[in-house]
């Protein structure tokens, strides 16, 4: 089995279509159907149906697909690991990381990172913790910040604490004060408030109403669907209250009420991930390195 042959079958898995597959890696379209029938000789199994105008995969193309995969992004991880060594000058960092960390978070460590480091470019994924870390198995990310615990627990990654952070609501001031008005609110006092709340997938939806759920009561939405910017923009407006993290409360500027949550309260914990079975590059380790010593 060699390398090319896994990049031409995943051009084809892709494309559905053996001419589109050889532009896309640069190669005669003969050359690369022969080299797709070597691997499928190889393997001893086909791995493309092959009708006039549809291509689709086999159950042995379907089980090659995330292999071929992620032995190719690591073997693109290898090249810019090579890359690397030159005291840091160039390279990449491909950061996972849900929303609310984009806003609150990354920021601050991107800007100091970026300080010492300019050479190196810095990708980065939002997205909810189940996407992201679906993209870390599959070799897309180097590093990604996620809120546990992991909706499906994966042997595969190794996760590092990183911080527990509060939640607290934020309404407009021009609106009557949650909760009648006391300087802390409970979470049995959002029910009948009407809350702004995150789209589905969301870690910040989920957890809350798991917690309206638990005193008894389903929340009551406004609107829903938005990403953090919306939400934030939904609740200055005046439409209703959200619950947010506090770094992100303390970043949205003016024009927004916060009130902390009675203890209990409502927290979220935050970890650092990557691949079990691969090191990160040496970028990456340097930007874990800055995250955790924060």
């Amino acid at each position: 089995m060699q390398f090319q042959q896994l990049q031409y079958f995943v051009a084809v898995a892709e494309t559905r279509h053996f001419t589109r597959a050889a532009d896309l890696v640069h190669v005669a379209q003969p050359s690369l159907s022969q080299q797709i029938k070597a691997l499928e000789r190889e393997l001893g199994a086909d791995l493309f149906l092959r009708a006039r105008g549809n291509i689709t995969l086999t159950d042995a193309g379907e089980a090659l697909l995330p292999l071929a995969r992620r032995i190719l992004a690591d073997a693109d991880t290898a090249r810019y690991e090579v890359q690397e060594l030159v005291q840091l000058r160039r390279g990449r960092v491909r950061l996972g990381a849900t929303p609310s960390l984009c806003t609150g978070l990354l920021p601050d460590v991107l800007r100091a990172f970026h300080d010492r480091y300019p050479g190196i470019r810095l990708l980065i994924e939002e997205g909810g913790s189940h996407d992201l870390v679906r993209l870390l198995a599959r070799g897309a990310l180097d590093l990604a910040l996620v809120v546990l615990p992991l909706p499906t627990p994966s042997p595969a990654l190794t996760t590092v604490e990183l911080l527990r952070e509060d939640l607290v609501l934020v309404s407009s001031p021009e609106a009557p004060r949650p909760g009648e008005g006391r300087r802390t609110v409970r979470i049995a006092d959002l029910e009948g408030e009407r809350l702004v709340m995150f789209r589905h997938g969301y870690d910040l939806r989920e957890l809350t109403v798991a917690a309206c759920r638990a005193e008894g009561f389903e929340p009551d939405f406004a609107v829903e669907g938005g990403e953090m910017d919306a939400v934030l923009g939904f609740a200055r407006a005046g439409l209703g209250v959200a619950v947010v993290p506090r770094m992100v409360a303390a970043r949205s500027g003016r024009g927004l009420r916060v009130t902390p949550l009675a203890p209990p309260g409502l927290h979220r914990t935050i970890a650092l991930a990557h691949r079990s079975d691969v090191a990160p590059p040496r970028a990456a380790r340097e930007l874990q390195r800055m995250l955790l010593e924060r």
